[in-house]
């Protein structure tokens, strides 16, 4: 799963993304204690055998030498769904089921784990065996995502 999230793209092959592996059952109840007390991701951390948190290294993504290239200025975040995202079709191909938890105190997470300045905290995911069937959520038809030509346009 880690390959398969080493080989994404990203803005000019820059792979400013790093994994913090963690098993341990303390950490992961420190970690889930950074989620809303009702948040769903909490119990998934501390009883997934694995939790993934992505960091990224800041103003390296989107940029060339030291300036934001694009109006979306830092592309940190999106490079970093990109490498997740591979992470998570990895894992449900080997029956394993994950969660992106994105809604956490951040500065908490990067202190606990000793995230060094410059990079910061994106993601966790926690990575196990589901319990029971998990069913395939809706999704809107194509005809309301799509366009043709022009925006809206059918």
């Amino acid at each position: 799963m880690l390959e398969a999230a080493q080989w994404a793209p990203s803005w000019k092959n820059s792979q400013c993304w790093r994994f913090i592996i963690i098993r341990d059952a303390a950490t992961k109840a420190e970690l889930s204690n950074t989620l809303s007390p009702n948040n769903q991701g909490r119990n998934a951390i501390t009883s997934a055998p694995i939790l993934v948190v992505a960091c990224a290294e800041l103003k390296k993504a989107g940029f060339s030498d030291g300036v934001a290239r694009t109006i979306r200025g830092d592309w940190a975040m999106f490079d970093v769904a990109l490498a997740m995202e591979n992470i998570a079709i990895a894992a449900r191909g080997l029956g394993l089921g994950t969660v992106h938890i994105g809604l956490f105190d951040h500065k908490k997470v990067e202190t606990t784990l000793g995230v060094p300045d410059g990079f910061c905290v994106m993601e966790m995911m926690p990575l196990g065996y589901p319990e029971g069937e998990v069913p395939t959520p809706s999704r809107k038809d194509l005809t309301e995502i799509v366009f043709k030509e022009k925006f809206g346009g059918h």
